[in-house]
């Protein structure tokens, strides 16, 4: 009877590559990039070429800093996120007491002792 071979993945933690070593969200953000460019420099008809061919630079170098630039082996966006949430936490926390609220400790239903039984069968209920 002939063996048969299973392979066991060993690099479950890292992405996918798609196409030339790329992963699917750095190829998204070249394809981005080369929409963008060319809508900038074919939309713009009313500006000057020099300002329509500057967007459609400017368009490709942003996506292609998203997509190949990865500082600590982590994208551009994963690096703007961190950097927002950093942003975003206070510095400092302060921990106060609440004050109780007399509200909380009063008694909401009459006690055990207080209550009147109910009797279903009688007409009112009581």
């Amino acid at each position: 009877m002939a063996r048969t071979r299973h392979e066991i993945p060993t690099h479950l933690a890292v992405e996918d590559r798609l196409v030339l070593g790329l992963s699917a969200r750095q190829a998204m953000y070249l394809i981005a990039a080369v929409a963008g460019g060319y809508s900038a420099w074919n939309e713009a008809t009313a500006a000057p070429p020099e300002l329509r061919l500057g967007l459609a630079a400017l368009c490709l170098l942003l996506g292609a800093a998203l997509a190949l630039v990865r500082p600590g082996g982590r994208g551009l966006d994963e690096w703007l996120f961190v950097v927002l949430h950093y942003l975003a936490t206070p510095r400092r926390c302060a921990w106060r007491p609440r004050e109780p609220d007399p509200a909380e400790w009063r008694r909401r239903t009459p006690a055990f002792a207080e209550r009147a039984p109910r009797v279903a069968w009688t007409e009112d209920g009581r």
